[in-house]
């Protein structure tokens, strides 16, 4: 029965060469508030009987290894042949407990970061804490190890990073970041990104730098496409940013993520956008527009004109700051401003 299931699974993730038919009732041409705000209204239809405790059977679908059946994966995990296994990639699915070398549920999103908390997670447990978007297997060691630390960059395998904080791995981090961001959506300022990941802000959105990053740099993976076409008969809903991870660009701006609904060569961008990148930044920033820049201004927060420069229409620049001081400025192209910071 877990064979055929999972060749369902595999059958529908094809689909995904095209946009889903979920989003069927979403306007997918708005953009940036207009975007998460439809996005959220989309994610408020769900199984509200849906328990905690059904998260356990759903493992053994959505999160099955996809080569080979008899495993589940587990986040943040990496070698499965070091003798360690809290450092297990994968687990028979059979060893699912609360003994060392078992697997258990760890809560990305941690219970106690959200605000209010999550509550106890208990078997019968709905709602929040329940919501198996944010819920993934993982070696009971080493979900304790991560605890609730917040998300941190890093390099490599998982483990501590600066002063305590957690990098999730290579492997990993671009399935936290849109774990992050599906959170975010569905449950607005109870989870805001900045209650469980380090770094500034992109612009003036409550989105992390962090997370826009590595929602690029670790792209969708077939493990991650198997587990929405499951969850949506189960739970009601999908991930957004697993299905079109540029749903977090078109909202929140930073570096441009695969867009597998082609809704950046459709969407009309008559009016001129400008996003920065990073920002706050130091000694250069990377700007570009929606359409090719023809100048570039930098005002300082009394209005003088700090910087000037013209550019060579294309729609991306790289501006030397090294010599501005720190402080707030305000990046003006053709019809558009922004606001940089500079540390």
């Amino acid at each position: 029965m877990k064979r055929i299931l999972l060749l369902v699974t595999a059958l529908c993730t094809i689909q995904l060469q095209a946009q889903q038919p979920y989003y069927d009732d979403v306007d997918l041409t708005l953009t940036g508030i207009d975007l998460y705000l439809e996005l959220q209204l989309k994610l408020s239809a769900f199984n509200e009987e849906y328990t905690y405790g059904d998260v356990r059977d759903s493992f053994l679908i959505t999160d099955i290894d996809p080569t080979n059946s008899n495993d589940v994966l587990l986040i943040y995990g990496f070698n499965d042949s070091d003798g360690d296994c809290t450092t297990d990639r994968t687990r028979d699915t059979d060893n699912f407990g609360g003994d060392p070398c078992e697997y258990n549920r760890e809560h990305v999103f941690p219970r106690s970061r959200s605000m209010p908390p999550m509550g106890d997670a208990v078997n019968s447990a709905t709602g929040i804490v329940a919501d198996p978007h944010n819920l993934r297997p993982s070696d009971v060691q080493r979900n304790g190890n991560r605890g609730s630390k917040k998300f941190d960059n890093g390099s490599g395998n998982s483990g501590d990073v600066n002063s305590g904080n957690w990098y999730p791995g290579d492997e990993w981090k671009g399935d936290v970041a849109r774990i992050i961001m599906y959170m975010y959506v569905k449950y607005g300022e109870q989870c805001l990104p900045e209650f469980t990941g380090i770094g500034a802000t992109q612009d003036d959105t409550d989105m992390l730098q962090v997370f826009l990053n590595w929602n690029v740099e670790d792209p969708v993976s077939e493990a991650e496409d198997q587990r929405n076409p499951q969850l949506e008969i189960e739970y009601g809903s999908r991930n957004p940013f697993i299905d079109n991870p540029s749903f977090a660009t078109i909202i929140w701006g930073g570096p441009p993520a695969e867009d597998r609904f082609d809704l950046l060569n459709t969407q009309d961008f008559s009016t001129p956008r400008i996003e920065i990148y990073p920002n706050p930044a130091s000694t250069s920033v990377f700007i570009t527009t929606t359409q090719p820049l023809q100048s570039i201004a930098i005002y300082d927060i009394t209005g003088k004109l700090v910087l000037n420069t013209t550019s060579d229409s294309a729609m991306t620049s790289v501006v030397n700051t090294s010599h501005l001081k720190t402080g707030l400025y305000f990046v003006k192209t053709q019809g558009s401003t922004e606001k940089l910071m500079i540390r």
